[in-house]
């Protein structure tokens, strides 16, 4: 859950600025010299198709090789957080948002449209066949499946493993920490986070942009509201008002309830469109899509067109790569803020499976239904206003179905949700990036970042230059690409140190212990299997016998020559740290853990919280809690459990330099 906001400045100078000043810059330069910047940024982009292409097509499978790789291998246990974290969001919020912040706007523009543009105009072969209608699907299905949410899982993955696991800030600098270290802290780090959210700010403003188009079409379907500048800068302002009252409410208020709401819509309107539309025809379709899909899936990957000297694959494929990597510093810094406590298994399956199942599903349904109506009763207008507006292609459609006008507006409420949660959960990101990666920031920091991506939407949209700055966007994603490789490299061997501690740790893990419960006999040992201490008694007992064990230890080491403090926490909670210089510190603590009291214990006339709760003494390491108890051990006894950790803790140093 969230704490209250600071009222004190939580800001990154170098990062605010260093990013204020590049924002109004660009802005200025995409507005006042915008013929200009759009042939600028037009060639950079040409030359990326034409040049670079293998690069973005390669980069992007080895990128969903690894995800899938991460899921189904010894590190998929390893948890998002220390070993003891729990999930913040249950699983219902978190798809919800997920799908909301990754694609959802996405899938209102274009699950109609694609399908409809490939079939009018399919790569290779014959257009308005049945062939072209098997093809399109799979291309849709291609462009809006595993690779672009694998996309968004590696930067999340990265971000959520190096802050939650290591206490590094969540920030994109945090992704380069394998490979330059304490370095992310200084110049090179403040250059990532701005990258970072000058990406977010135009990517988001962009699509505010070019959003209002299909609202604004919406509106003038429904109601006659004319399309125009005047009534698109409306709906921008009005947008960016209920983000910024997003914002203001918080992630666990604003962004989960709008998520889940726009959800619940969007499952709906896929609901009454199966229903209503040719239901049979649609299920096996889905069936045959998918399989297609999944049998072409590694020669799709790696099809450069080569030989057919086609330039299809840069108005397509290479485009949505392009957006996928530029976008994901933003979607995947927000879904590692809300994954913690997730193993990367289940972070996998969440993120790569779930929602690129319910992409595809929506994809089938509206994008075959769209194929049916053209192919099978001859509605030749849908393909039309296809091909001359795409942005009406979804309100033409819901017109051939009953009911029509409700469900437009039922499709305009959610295009609308789906851009408040898109510049909501983008402010949020964006303060975070500005604040070092804090979460608890001043209010007005959050509006400040609201605010500005609805000014910077609305100067693109007057003077013109949206399109310059999609560009931009789009072409800032060959570097990125290049950075992103060297830090899923880095994440690589980061987890193999960790399942390699993990497995050491593991190792014996009771050599010690038995023996040392035998000096107080069994009838000891049964005393504390049966004791359901409150929380007075073990707080007493770590100040008696766990502080005293560290002290003693404590002075040991440092006659070694070793640095070491002990530390006191407020909830009674006592805590050893021993610096190892470069190498990996190792600390112990013991902690207070509150459990729920077996029913089969009572507790007379007490009815306070406290008195439904017994209370356990449990060892954390840096990795986590460890899930065991040690309240009635004796001094001798503690003593040996930690340094039976510290010892595993050598043996981990040793093993892997």
């Amino acid at each position: 859950m969230e704490a209250r906001s600071s009222s004190q400045s939580t800001l990154n100078p170098p990062v605010f600025f260093g990013s204020a000043i590049l924002i109004i810059a660009l802005v200025l330069y995409s507005t006042l010299a915008r013929d200009q910047a759009q042939t600028l940024f037009g060639h950079i982009q040409g030359w990326i198709i034409v040049n670079a292409s293998w690069f973005y097509v390669l980069t992007v499978a080895l990128i969903l090789i690894t995800v899938v790789f991460l899921a189904i291998s010894r590190f998929g246990d390893i948890k998002l957080g220390p070993d003891h974290s729990q999930p913040d969001y249950r699983n219902g919020t978190w798809f919800a948002m997920l799908f909301s912040a990754g694609m959802g706007i996405g899938l209102m523009f274009f699950g109609v449209a694609e399908p409809l543009m490939h079939y009018a105009n399919p790569p290779v072969g014959d257009a308005n066949t049945v062939a072209a209608a098997k093809e399109a699907m799979k291309l849709t299905f291609f462009h809006w499946g595993l690779h672009a949410w694998a996309i968004y899982a590696i930067v999340a993955l990265i971000l959520a493993f190096f802050c939650f696991r290591h206490d590094l800030p969540l920030t994109l600098r945090s992704a380069l920490y394998p490979l330059i270290g304490e370095r992310i802290h200084g110049p090179i780090g403040h250059a990532v986070d701005i990258f970072a959210i000058l990406g977010t700010v135009f990517g988001v403003a962009t699509s505010l942009g070019y959003g209002v188009l299909q609202i604004n079409s919406g509106l003038n379907h429904l109601f006659g509201l004319p399309v125009s500048v005047p009534v698109q800068l409306a709906l921008i302002a009005g947008t960016c008002a209920l983000a910024t009252l997003s914002v203001a409410s918080g992630l666990d208020r604003g962004i989960r309830i709008l998520s889940e709401f726009n959800l619940l819509l969007a499952v709906i309107l896929l609901a009454v469109v199966l229903v209503l539309g040719p239901t049979v025809f649609l299920l096996k379709t889905f069936i045959q899509n998918t399989g297609g899909y999944l049998s072409e899936i590694v020669s799709k990957t790696f099809n450069l067109y080569a030989y057919e000297s086609s330039d299809w694959i840069g108005g397509w494929t290479l485009l949505y790569w392009g957006w996928w990597l530029s976008w994901s510093p933003f979607v995947g810094l927000f879904i590692a803020r809300i994954s913690r406590g997730r193993t990367i298994r289940q972070f996998v399956c969440g993120v790569l499976f779930v929602p690129a199942g319910f992409t595809l599903l929506w994809m089938t349904v509206f994008g075959d239904t769209a194929i049916h109506m053209v192919l099978h009763e001859g509605v030749h207008s849908l393909a039309d206003t296809v091909a001359q507006d795409s942005a009406l292609a979804l309100f033409a459609f819901l017109e051939q179905f009953p009911f029509s006008s409700l469900l437009s507006l039922v499709a305009v409420l959610m295009v609308v949700v789906f851009f408040v949660t898109s510049a909501d959960s983008g402010a949020l990101v964006v303060d975070m990036l500005a604040s070092g990666g804090r979460e608890v920031t001043p209010l007005w920091q959050r509006l400040f970042w609201s605010i500005l991506m609805g000014v910077v939407a609305m100067a693109l949209l007057l003077a013109d230059g949206l399109k310059a700055l999609q560009t931009a966007t789009i072409a800032s994603a060959l570097p990125f690409a290049i950075v992103l490789l060297a830090a899923t490299w880095g994440l690589l061997k980061a987890l193999r140190l960790d399942a390699t501690k993990r497995g050491i740790r593991y190792q014996a893990l009771n050599l010690s212990r038995p023996a040392q419960r035998q000096h107080g006999g069994w009838q000891r040992r049964l005393r504390n299997i049966l004791m359901f201490p409150r929380r007075s008694h073990v707080t007493r007992f770590i100040d008696e016998v766990v502080r005293p064990a560290c002290q003693e230890i404590s002075e040991e080491l440092r006659k070694q020559g070793y640095t070491v403090d002990v530390q006191n926490g407020e909830d009674g909670r006592c805590k050893l740290n021993v610096g190892h210089g470069a190498e990996v510190d190792f600390s112990y603590e013991v902690r207070p853990r509150a459990l729920p009291l077996p029913a089969f214990v009572s507790r007379d006339g007490e009815e306070s919280q406290d008195s439904r709760k017994y209370f356990r003494a449990e060892v954390y390491l840096r990795e986590g809690g460890q899930d065991y108890d040690v309240m009635g051990w004796s001094r001798d006894e503690v003593i040996g459990d930690l340094l039976d950790q510290y010892e595993k803790h050598l043996h981990f140093l040793h093993v892997v330099r």
